[in-house]
């Protein structure tokens, strides 16, 4: 398959893993009060910030793109887990930018939630909410 995505995981240690991702490395581990060594983050810390990471290249994308006047873009991911088994339900996105026109940031925002993989996935599947936060 042409655009097929693969992760390589091996055990690094007793509660450690090594994601290989093209040439990149991340280690994933539990927290000592886990029983891990706090070697890197959790699963779930590198899956939200997948789905922020996402988000942001689609975003910065489309404000190249257009040349836009926005800057200082930042986006924090929050979720929670509950249940049992646990599992986030809901994610938010807070996006916070310099840019004094905001519809165009808000046209910006809704561009970077149609190309972003995570949150297509994600979409109908779990509570999926996008907030703009500027400082205009």
């Amino acid at each position: 398959m042409a655009n097929e995505m693969k992760i390589e995981l091996r055990q690094v240690s007793a509660s450690a893993s090594e994601a290989t991702i093209g040439a990149h490395c991340v280690l994933i581990d539990r927290p000592a009060s886990k029983g891990g060594a706090d070697a890197g983050p959790l699963g779930g810390e590198l899956f939200l910030a997948s789905v922020g990471g996402c988000f942001m290249s689609n975003l910065l994308a489309a404000i190249k793109a257009r040349q836009a006047k926005v800057s200082e873009v930042q986006t924090e991911v929050t979720a929670t887990p509950s249940g049992s088994p646990p599992r986030f339900t809901e994610i938010e996105l807070c996006v916070s930018a310099e840019c004094a026109d905001r519809e165009l940031l808000e046209k910006l925002v809704e561009i970077a939630e149609r190309g972003c993989i995570m949150m297509n996935t994600l979409r109908g599947k779990l509570d999926l909410q996008v907030r703009i936060d500027t400082r205009v």
